[in-house]
């Protein structure tokens, strides 16, 4: 007898493969609810279309310098497929990628879970802390698809592993080899975490909270390490979570910090806000600011550690069921 086809989706934000995406993929992020927040919801629609237009340049110019597109959706589907290709050895896994702005879509995913006969779904946000704009909206978005298509299948939700232990031995096999580079100097760790409005936080959302265990569980590798946390890519007005990056990275080099090691916590792939936002624009303000030697720990994309803890999480949800 076949074992019963068991699907898995990654949720991933996603991000323009190329220029000409990138108004179609603004005019879909700004729609979203969950993201942005509008007194007066019917002017959504226009919101989202005239920032798209006024917004598009700024983007397309990070990804014209990054070589005219995002890797995200690549990486995202080098992941899934390797993660595949280690559930297989559990059980008929079908593993698919699901991007919540752009393609794949969530549509797409539960379009071929379908015709695959799947029966059930695990869902595994790309997101390690959850946070109701990232995690929650990527979640809802799946299930809204799925009862479109009309597929009424078990869905098990993984909503959080901040501080899962697979997750932080992969993590801090990448920070360790970042480090030996820094040997002899005065090096800090510097934690970047995506940035989000306080009223989030106000409100009852898990976001810091989820960050702060993984900063404690990735520093405790490195107790000899002096470690710090700040905030990158805030998106618009109003309090947002801090210190910025910058503010703090020019303060630990007004400290006398030597080398800057830099660990991006809440994006498991390289995209625009890795690749320019801390390989450009923080390199170059870290640089003016005195910091001797500047290294960014890369993303964890397909590394193999980084596949086993996804393996694990999709496995413990099968097993919890």
């Amino acid at each position: 007898m076949a074992d019963a086809i068991k699907g898995v989706v990654l949720l991933s934000m996603g991000e323009p493969e190329s220029l000409d995406a990138v108004r179609p993929y603004l005019r879909e992020l700004l729609s979203d609810p969950d993201l942005v927040s509008l007194p007066v919801p019917f002017l959504r629609p226009a919101f989202a279309w005239g920032v798209s237009i006024l917004g598009s340049g700024r983007l397309r110019r990070t990804l014209r310098e990054m070589g005219g597109g995002s890797p995200l959706v690549r990486l995202t589907a080098r992941q899934g497929q390797a993660l595949e290709q280690a559930l297989r050895k559990r059980g008929d896994f079908r593993v698919h990628w699901a991007m919540r702005y752009g393609a794949p879509s969530a549509q797409d995913a539960a379009r071929r879970l379908q015709a695959e006969g799947a029966q059930s779904v695990v869902a595994l946000p790309l997101y390690p802390q959850y946070c109701k704009a990232t995690s929650g909206s990527s979640l809802k978005d799946l299930k809204e698809r799925m009862r479109e298509q009309g597929l009424r299948l078990p869905l098990r939700e993984i909503r959080s592993w901040a501080d899962h232990p697979g997750f932080v031995a992969a993590l801090g096999e990448l920070v360790a080899r970042t480090l030996a580079r820094a040997a002899g100097q005065k090096a800090h760790i510097l934690f970047s975490a995506h940035s989000v409005p306080l009223s989030f936080i106000k409100a009852g959302d898990p976001y810091l909270a989820d960050v702060e265990r993984t900063v404690a569980a990735v520093s405790g590798v490195f107790p000899d390490i002096a470690h710090s946390l700040s905030f990158q890519s805030r998106g618009g007005r109003g309090e947002w979570l801090g210190p910025a990056i910058v503010d703090e990275t020019e303060r630990l080099a007004r400290s006398g910090v030597e080398a800057l090691v830099v660990v991006p916590v809440s994006f498991v792939c390289d995209h625009s806000e890795t690749l320019h936002e801390l390989d450009i624009e923080l390199r170059r303000a870290a640089q003016a600011a005195g910091i001797r030697t500047f290294l960014r720990v890369p993303a964890l994309n397909d590394s193999p550690l980084f596949i086993e803890a996804l393996e694990d999480l999709v496995l413990r949800a099968e097993a919890a069921a």
